[in-house]
């Protein structure tokens, strides 16, 4: 069976919608994948402001705020097919939303995009919610995201998300692991912004840096990285902790990001040394940083750890191409969500669906 399905996910950095057409095949409980087509819509202000001002809400404000989301996210969702003249070939969509409250224990998990909006203004079939189901089944309602990584990349077992934080995982067949190493492009990005950049493309400006090493040993020193897992960053750890640091010894914005490169490479080290395996695959924005890429990929061969980083799409749209596997998965009735992962008493078929095509 060949499906073609757009998956939408929208980052907790508030950096935009992601949205990718992919074109998945199944043969015999085999998945294989394309990525023909992707692209990220940012917010702008006022949309940055009402997403991370969600939270706060009364009742009525948040629900009208979650239909104009969906409303939002249905005109994205135009436009790309627009664009990319995909008319008539979308199968399905599927939409992760924009997590406002998370709480496992309560197991609550509230993701603003109102699916029977994105589905009527779209006319296409839509699935959201998908973690309510794991998240009542007793399980933490994430990560969602691996299916990916157990369907499609079957033959990896050691994978770096570089996106706010650089996150490893290590996945086996009934064995999940995963954390946060480091704060990884939300910190460069800030450092980038004192030249009034919005980032570092392909990490230039850090290649022409110096390293600072008494600032590499603070950051290295760090209460966090001594900490047992599992463990989590918080969203500000980047903004409360790690930058006012680099502020204190006043670098200059070169020597500031290839000092901040040089601590990311040595954690993922620690990290994947820690979790074990012969081959780390990359994705997430910060794929894209040629130097970064460089740095880490030089300190692994120390423990005989080799880097893979896919085609760019793979790299950019990762999480958006689980999320569409996510949605055909439901749309066949099948297992999505897994207990070995979430904690979760048994795994689930998670998802909302919504008909969006006439009759």
């Amino acid at each position: 069976m060949v499906y073609r399905a757009i998956g939408v996910v929208s980052g907790s950095s508030l950096n935009g919608l992601d949205i990718a057409y992919t074109e998945l095949h199944e043969t015999t409980g085999k998945w294989n994948t394309e990525i023909l087509t992707g692209d990220r819509i940012p917010y702008d202000a006022t949309w940055k402001k009402r997403l991370s001002n969600a939270a706060s809400l009364p009742a009525f404000e948040y629900e009208t705020l979650n239909v104009d989301y969906g409303k939002y996210i249905a005109e994205a969702i135009i436009g790309f097919i627009e664009k990319n003249q995909l008319h008539y070939k979308v199968q399905l969509i599927a939409c992760q939303g924009h997590t406002a409250f998370y709480k496992a224990d309560r197991r609550i998990c509230s993701q603003l995009a109102d699916g029977a909006t994105i589905a009527a203004l779209t006319g296409i079939n839509v699935v959201s919610d998908v973690r309510s189901i794991d998240l009542a089944l007793g399980g933490k309602g994430a990560p969602v995201f691996p299916v990916a990584e157990k369907l499609l990349f079957p033959d990896h077992h050691l994978f770096l998300h570089i996106g706010s934080n650089a996150t490893i995982s290590r996945h086996f067949p009934g064995e999940y692991q995963s954390f946060d190493v480091c704060p990884s492009n939300r910190l460069l990005d800030m450092l980038a912004a004192r030249d009034d950049k919005a980032f570092d493309p392909g990490g230039a400006m850090a290649a022409e840096g110096n390293l600072d090493t008494k600032l590499l040993e603070i950051l290295n020193d760090l209460e966090y990285y001594h900490l047992p897992l599992p463990k989590t960053l918080s969203r500000d750890f980047a903004t409360d902790v790690v930058n006012p640091l680099f502020d204190d010894l006043r670098l200059n914005t070169s020597d500031a990001l290839r000092t901040a490169c040089e601590h990311i490479a040595m954690q993922v080290v620690t990290a994947a040394d820690l979790l074990k395996g012969d081959k780390l695959f990359i994705t997430g924005g910060g794929g894209n940083n040629t130097f970064l890429v460089k740095r880490i990929t030089e300190l692994l061969k120390h423990i005989s750890v080799e880097v893979v980083v896919p085609e760019a799409a793979v790299v950019n749209f990762k999480e958006s191409l689980a999320m569409a596997l996510i949605g055909v998965l439901r749309w066949r009735e099948e297992n999505n969500v897994f207990e070995y992962i979430t904690g979760a008493s048994r795994d689930s078929i998670g998802g909302t669906v919504w008909i969006g095509q006439e009759a």
